[in-house]
């Protein structure tokens, strides 16, 4: 048979039971129920004053309180408040201290607390979690399965300018695709060396790289607006986890041979730097065996890409089954009349859902899963980050 299980209310009546049938004294009653003789009388007081009410539990909130704000004051500071919607507790303190000098007025997070149980503090809007998809783990077999991207990190040249080198490698034949001295980090600076390197060598299977400027934001998929072109030309982008360099050492172990031959030290214009750096990568690629290929050089492991960077992007299609939608400039798409935010990076560009269950569809961006969409909550969310709902 099933255990037998009692509630401290059946607990009561039984003892009030027992009490009544004048079978036991006090003692055993108290014995029996372990409980002391206070607690005893404290119940059959209850009940023969409220009858089987008084044995319900009471609220052990105290019946005032010392702390409690006086409700003039209250209503004070709640007048101010709605006068000056914009103004926070301690300019609410000062104002109704000048106005009545005697009140004793109360801590400015008592002041904070008493505006959010009224309603007066406005709600932050809930921003969307990026997760992460974790360690890459894309096999290397073959030259352009996987290029490297990184700066190899900014120094002062002798005219008191920075560098900032933008490298370039191929991860299987360990190739030096290019090293571009540069002004800045931004996308309008490496996306022409990107465009002259897959003219030159074609186009790779992934980009790894860093999660820092210009590859990747904190958006959808970590997209930025040069990785999202890369995955319009068909080259998906490839992250490795925040502060873990090692998940891209074999570039990282470049950087320090690069810093070591042409930084030390530096050239005094970005002219000069940049002819550092090009013989540099004659000596790297031509005449430095490399351990990791038994003494052999990198150019005779390499071998350009066969495929060739298109003259003109073609649209991304998506399979039948697929809604498709159009993302405006302000980086959303419609859905029943209702605004969806996805991603200013893929404005201009059609983005694809497929339907896994009732009202949630997978986003895709060509090739590239973007999220996970909700109709009931109308909006998307970060295909690695579902279970941390810090969304917008």
């Amino acid at each position: 048979m099933p255990w037998s299980q009692t509630s401290p209310m059946d607990q009561k009546t039984q003892f009030i039971a027992d009490y009544l049938r004048e079978v036991l004294s006090i003692s055993e009653l108290c014995d029996l129920y372990s409980i002391s003789r206070k607690t005893a009388y404290k119940w059959i007081d209850r009940y023969l004053r409220q009858g089987p009410a008084g044995l319900e539990d009471r609220s052990r909130r105290p019946h005032t309180s010392a702390n409690h704000t006086p409700p003039e004051i209250e209503q004070a500071l709640l007048e101010v408040r709605r006068r000056h919607p914009s103004w926070g507790a301690k300019k609410l303190l000062t104002l109704v201290q000048k106005r009545q000098p005697r009140w004793e007025l109360p801590h400015r997070s008592t002041v904070c607390e008493i505006l959010s149980r009224n309603g007066m503090v406005p709600k932050k809007p809930r921003r969307r979690h990026i997760g992460h998809p974790g360690k890459p783990t894309t096999p290397i077999a073959a030259p352009n399965e996987v290029w490297s991207a990184d700066f190899k990190g900014q120094f002062r040249m002798g005219n008191g300018q920075y560098c900032f080198p933008l490298t370039v490698t191929d991860n299987c034949s360990r190739y030096l695709l290019g090293c571009q001295g540069l002004s800045s980090t931004a996308v309008d600076t490496a996306k022409p060396v990107f465009t002259r390197l897959f003219r030159e060598f074609g186009l790779p299977r992934r980009i790894r790289t860093d999660n820092g400027v210009p590859f990747a934001t904190t958006t959808l998929a970590r997209l930025s607006r040069l990785s999202a072109w890369w995955v319009r030309l068909g080259v998906l982008p490839e992250f490795i986890e925040p502060g873990k360099p090692q998940q891209n050492g074999r570039h990282e172990r470049m950087h320090r041979t690069l810093k070591a031959e042409t930084t030390r030290p530096p050239a005094y214009s970005l002219a000069a730097q940049q002819r550092k750096f090009n013989a540099f990568i004659d000596e790297f690629n031509n005449v430095r065996p490399h351990e990791a290929l038994d003494q052999d050089t990198p150019v005779s492991r390499y071998e350009p890409s066969a495929r060739e960077m298109p003259s003109k992007i073609k649209p991304f299609v998506y399979p039948d089954r697929f809604e498709v939608r159009y993302v405006s400039a302000n980086g959303g798409i419609r859905w029943n009349h209702d605004w969806v935010n996805v991603s200013t990076v893929c404005m201009g560009e059609y983005v694809g859902l497929e339907e896994i269950d009732t009202g949630i569809w997978t986003v895709y961006f060509g090739p590239l899963k973007l999220g996970r969409f909700d109709e009931r909550c109308m909006r998307i969310e970060d295909h690695y980050g579902l279970f941390k709902r810090h969304n917008v």
